[in-house]
């Protein structure tokens, strides 16, 4: 099914439904993470990632994973994963192979997946996405 609405407002809906839909124990998880969803990546993120190119970076994990928490770290911050929509579209309309709405909701699991202390490693092992 195509969407044809690709607002912030969508995008989040899109996220929000994905990690409502998640198993329980994930859901729960999850629950704790600040979710953002902005046209772009701010600049600070990205000179912090080292990257130039905001086309880029679809999403990010910002936080402390819940296998490296401890209950004597005091957060400054909530955990958020963010969504940059400007390029999960580029990328949709370059893939041209995929809904909007699978891409969004496979940007956020990739992101959720950081916050439960998952590397990209370890998920490229089992995510066969770009086959």
């Amino acid at each position: 099914m195509a969407i044809r609405e690709t607002s912030l407002a969508e995008f989040e809906r899109i996220a929000r439904e994905t990690v409502e839909a998640l198993p329980d124990p994930f859901r729960r998880g999850a629950a704790e993470v600040a979710l953002r969803v902005e046209d772009w990546p701010p600049k600070p993120v990205l000179d912090d990632l080292g990257m130039a190119d905001p086309w880029e970076l679809t999403g990010l994990y910002e936080g402390t994973p819940m296998t490296e928490k401890s209950v004597y770290d005091q957060p400054l911050a909530p955990d958020t994963v963010w969504l940059f929509r400007q390029p999960i579209l580029a990328e949709w309309r370059a893939r041209g192979d995929v809904s909007l709405e699978r891409l969004v909701a496979h940007v956020t699991i990739h992101e959720f997946a950081h916050h439960f202390g998952w590397s990209d490693a370890d998920i490229a092992a089992i995510d066969r996405w770009w086959e």
